[in-house]
C-alpha cells in the first residue's frame, strides 16, 4: 500500500510555524484579490494530522472506506462520478448504524441509466442523495466526516481511479478545514434536488 503520514515541524517551535503559516495566509490572500477572484482563500491553522495514498492499486478506496467506517455521526459526500461498490456499501452501512449520510452528486456523471453511479443504492440504503445541476460538472470529490475529517483529492469515488487511473486521495484531520468543507457542501446544497 502506497500510504505515506505527513508529521508535525520536528524540532522547529509552535511558535515560528504558526508566524510562518500566518505570513504565509496574508500573503496568499493578497495575491488571491490581485487575480481578480471572488472570493479569497479560507485561512485554515496547520492539520491535526494527514495521509496520502495514490492510485493505481494504493490503496484508495480502502483509505476511504476506513474513513467512513469509522464515522460516528455524519458525513457529507460531493462526487463527481460514483461507481465503487465498495465506497457505496460502506456509505450505506454508515447509515444503518445510525450515521447521517447526505450525498451530492454531479447529475450529468450520475444520472445516466447506462452510468453505473451507485446514487440510486445509496438512497435506497437510507442516505439522502441529490443532483448538483447548476455547474457545468460538480467536480468536487470530497467527504467530510464528523466535522472533523476532510476525504479529498482527484481521485474519483469509481473502480478506474482505484485500479487503472493516476490519482491521490488525501485525509486530512481538521476541525477547521471540516468547517470550510462543510460550508462548501451547504451552499451547494442549497441549488440540489432531491434525488427521488
Amino acid at each position: 500500500m502506497k500510504t505515506a503520514a505527513l508529521s508535525g515541524s520536528r524540532g522547529i517551535s509552535r511558535a515560528l510555524l504558526i508566524a510562518a503559516f500566518s505570513l504565509g495566509a496574508a500573503l496568499a490572500t493578497a495575491a488571491w484579490k490581485q487575480v481578480g477572484s471572488d472570493h479569497a482563500p479560507t485561512v485554515i491553522p496547520p492539520l491535526d494530522g494527514a495521509t496520502v495514498n495514490f492510485s493505481p492499486k494504493g490503496g484508495c478506496a480502502a483509505a476511504v472506506v476506513h474513513a467512513i467506517d469509522a464515522a460516528k455521526h455524519s458525513i457529507l459526500v460531493q462526487a463527481y462520478s460514483f461507481t465503487s461498490e465498495p465506497i457505496a456499501g460502506a456509505l450505506v452501512g454508515a447509515a444503518k448504524r445510525g450515521v447521517t449520510v447526505r450525498i451530492i452528486l454531479d447529475e450529468k456523471a450520475n444520472a445516466d441509466a447506462q452510468d453505473h453511479s451507485v446514487g440510486g443504492f445509496c438512497a435506497d440504503g437510507g442516505c439522502a442523495v441529490w443532483y448538483d445541476r447548476k455547474h457545468s460538472i460538480a467536480h468536487n470529490k470530497v467527504m467530510v466526516i464528523d466535522d472533523a475529517t476532510v476525504v479529498t483529492g482527484s481521485f474519483n469515488f469509481t473502480n478506474q481511479a482505484e485500479h487503472a487511473n493516476a490519482e491521490n486521495l488525501l485525509v486530512l484531520r481538521s476541525a477547521a478545514l471540516a468547517r470550510a468543507y462543510r460550508d462548501n457542501w451547504q451552499t451547494h446544497l442549497a441549488h440540489s434536488e432531491r434525488w427521488r
